[in-house]
């Protein structure tokens, strides 16, 4: 039987014969008890409380009478209906984030490893290793910090049960990110403690990491009050900085150096896991830009757009000391000056989703190949890599 204390515990050996029967010889030399157990009769007291002969307290169970779930009284935040009962849906498309979500599951043991090992070890310069290297020290505290952000800080202020499902899942998602980078600082042999540790010493990455914590701080505390509409509207500001930014832009674009190790036939493993989690965060940005989106229009909200031009600039510039410190020369196929054009180009397309004026007008898309190299459209080799279709529901919307 399951040890409910410790589910881990060894499962006791199954009971012999010999052993049952010796068993039931002790239990027929047991006393038999005079009478038969009978449980205490309940009485009734005043406050809707039944008290039973032995003084133990139970509550009577009462019909309760309340009117079936109206779609039209849910709301994102501050929602007046029952958060316990899922349907029916008002935020349909929430469900089927959801959905699509549960088609797009993986893990990174089902990928490949043994090239990279080899490449790190015997191909990479060592400026590719120092790209290398840094991506995943940023990645692997970025990863925890969206997990915190939307398990501690969003999900739990969603009044419609299906948004709360979706980003249940996108914890979980979330958590299964941090592993991805754990298995390749593993696989690759690097030092756990310097990789982990290097958001902590180096200013570049650590700027960016701080931003991210100061939005979150904002929204975390256990008094906010989104009825209030100043605190409203700096959830939604945070909210829009996690998803368009955070996931949409940085993460978007931070696993493109990695990508162009690829495109050169380097590294191969991390980037196909690298592909996998994009996917995720896609969906990701795209799901809390329709919520900032929804709630700005439920609660008639007007952001301010100077602090809106200043949240893009204030990421850019973070973006940019990080990328020189990541590239201070170019690698074959990519720069330093790349990445930050890039930046800009796809902050314009999450802003635009936003319905906010472009950041960064005339950004060009400096890197043609990365949404191709998004959308993970290959012939898997059977013997190379688990054959699996990432994507069974059919090609993701990009945007």
């Amino acid at each position: 039987m399951l040890n409910w204390d410790d589910p881990l515990a060894p499962q006791p050996a199954k009971m012999t014969a010999v052993q049952a029967e010796v068993n039931a010889t002790v239990s027929s030399n047991q006393p038999t008890p005079t009478s038969a157990y009978a449980p205490p009769a309940i009485t009734s007291i005043p406050g809707g409380i039944a008290e039973d002969s032995d003084d133990i307290r139970r509550p009577t169970i009462n019909p309760v009478a309340a009117k079936p779930i109206n779609a039209e009284d849910k709301r994102v935040v501050n929602g007046i209906a029952d958060i316990n009962q899922l349907a029916p849906f008002k935020y349909p498309w929430a469900w089927e984030y959801f959905l699509n979500a549960n088609k797009n599951h993986w893990t990174p043991l089902d990928i490949n490893m043994t090239q990279d090992v080899h490449d790190y070890q015997h191909k990479l310069t060592l400026e590719e290793r120092h790209v290398y290297e840094n991506v995943l020290s940023y990645l692997t505290t970025s990863d925890i910090l969206a997990m915190r952000n939307i398990g501690l800080a969003v999900m739990e202020k969603m009044t419609a049960p299906e948004l709360q499902i979706y980003q249940a899942r996108q914890v979980y998602e979330e958590a299964v990110h941090t592993w991805t980078y754990q298995h390749c600082i593993e696989t690759i042999g690097l030092d756990q403690g310097e990789i982990y540790n290097r958001y902590r010493v180096v200013p570049e990455i650590n700027y960016k990491i701080q931003l991210c914590n100061q939005r979150l701080a904002s929204v975390l505390r256990a008094d906010i009050d989104l009825t209030d509409r100043d605190e409203l509207e700096n959830f939604v500001m945070a909210y829009i900085f996690f998803a368009g930014v955070f996931e949409g832009v940085w993460f978007y674009n931070g696993f493109s150096p990695i990508f162009a190790l690829q495109r050169r036939g380097l590294m191969k493993g991390t980037a196909e896991q690298l592909q996998y989690i994009m996917r995720d965060e896609v969906l990701h940005a795209s799901f809390g830009i329709r919520v900032c989106n929804q709630i700005i229009q439920e609660e008639n909200l007007k952001l301010d757009p100077k602090a809106i031009q200043h949240m893009w600039e204030e990421a850019e510039a973070a973006e940019e000391q990080y990328t020189r410190f990541l590239l201070p020369e170019p690698i074959l196929g990519y720069s330093a000056d790349d990445h930050i054009a890039q930046f800009r180009f796809i902050a314009n397309r999450r802003a635009q989703k936003l319905d906010h004026k472009m950041p960064f007008p005339g950004a060009e898309n400096a890197l043609p190949w990365l949404d191709e190299q998004a959308n993970l459209k290959k012939e898997k080799n059977f013997f190379e890599t688990r054959v699996t279709e990432y994507q069974t529901g059919g090609a993701l919307n990009w945007d």
